[in-house]
């Protein structure tokens, strides 16, 4: 199988013409098609290899197994300037290998693997998933539903941050709500752990579970899973006669609030992995380049609350996917403003509000690494109703 990798990466080196230089992109099982996270690589990778003129070569892994044999295969041709790894679940291959190929270059998004030549790039989505949570905590105790929900993909340490981030800012959202109209909301979270960032039909059944006990809005933490969520929210206001949410969805890594039509999915954490990308290549290209981590938070817009710059750019990204066409986007833009106006101003205020209280440091979102530590948050912003 190696013979063959380096064979034909061989002969396509030969028939290209000259670029000045090459990046080798190597996804996690996820893959392409999610317009989230793995979408959102390509997306920055594009940009880059546009701009500084340079190819790209996707590698996509078919299962776990083939974390180690990609990375190494691609390190071991010695046709890339850059390798990136797009996931934590190619950190303990990278790890491996990166200190075979010492001169190689790496990145890694959403894992810190600790070799001089390798880039980690991690996000602090705690503070983007505070951001979100609190606007549902808000939206239910406005509209008078029991819960909010989550639909997470695979338990790792990078998922315990949304998690940790998207619970204390729900507590962080019902105490305003209280402050603001002094009254005190009896609502809960529902989660859920599905195990998968690639079963889109568990992602469904999950979203349709919470909506069916009353959560006011699904947040989508589990990539790809988000297309199911969706499913389930269109086919739950189908349901109850509506077009536009309640219930919502609350989109993931890309702004995926074009989709749905633009009138359900209420907002967006935004995690900028296509900048993360951009910035590595950018890095190399310029000789910049050195391993270590770059964290993205708030601070460096690397998470971010989708607002309406973001909605026009972003229905762009959803053309050029073939997910939508040129005429959707005057009636996503129309029901995406219509959407936003039924949720009183106060509420997008206090949303801005609990944001610049992070990004002065006066509040420091929970950021649980471990299980344990995720038991403890989970401890102080327990969310059951009752």
């Amino acid at each position: 199988m190696r013979k063959v990798f380096l064979a034909a990466l061989a002969v396509s080196l030969f028939l290209v013409p000259a670029f000045a230089g090459r990046v080798a992109l190597i996804l996690d099982v996820g893959g392409r098609g999610d317009l989230s996270f793995n979408d959102m690589g390509f997306k920055g990778t594009e940009e880059a290899i546009r701009d500084f003129g340079w190819e790209m070569v996707e590698i996509q892994s078919a299962t776990a197994a083939d974390y180690l044999p990609n990375i190494r295969n691609a390190a071991r041709s010695g046709a890339f300037d850059l390798i990136i790894c797009v996931g934590f679940l190619l950190a303990d291959a990278l790890n491996q290998v990166a200190p075979e190929f010492p001169n190689q270059k790496f990145a890694i998004i959403d894992a810190v693997v600790n070799q001089p030549n390798v880039l980690s790039i991690i996000f602090e989505e705690q503070e983007g998933s505070a951001l979100v949570g609190a606007l549902a905590g808000m939206l239910a105790g406005y509209f008078g539903y029991p819960y909010v929900g989550v639909v997470l993909g695979i338990e790792i340490p990078v998922l315990y941050h949304f998690e940790g981030g998207y619970r204390f800012g729900i507590d962080w959202g019902l105490k305003k709500y209280a402050e603001v109209t002094g009254e005190t909301p009896d609502v809960g979270l529902l989660w859920v752990y599905t195990g998968t960032f690639s079963d889109i039909a568990k992602g469904k059944a999950a979203a349709e579970a919470q909506l069916e006990q009353g959560a006011v809005a699904v947040y989508n933490v589990a990539g790809p899973l988000g297309i199911g969520i969706l499913e389930a929210v269109t086919e739950k206001l189908e349901e109850i006669g509506k077009e536009m949410g309640p219930p919502f969805m609350i989109g993931v890594d890309a702004n995926q609030d074009w989709m749905g039509d633009g009138n359900k999915v209420i907002a967006s954490m935004m995690k900028r992995v296509d900048v993360g990308c951009y910035t590595a290549i950018k890095m190399v290209h310029e000789g910049t380049f050195k391993g270590g981590i770059l964290s993205m938070g708030l601070a460096n817009k690397g998470v971010a609350i989708s607002r309406y710059q973001d909605l026009l750019d972003f229905i762009e990204f959803g053309i050029a996917a073939g997910a939508i066409t040129e005429e959707d986007k005057p009636r996503i833009i129309e029901n995406w403003k219509a959407m936003r106006a039924s949720v009183p101003q106060w509420i997008w205020e206090a949303v801005d509000e609990l944001e610049q209280e992070i990004l002065s440091g006066e509040i420091v979102v929970p950021k649980p690494e471990t299980r344990d530590e995720m038991l403890k948050v989970r401890e102080m912003y327990p969310l059951k109703r009752g």
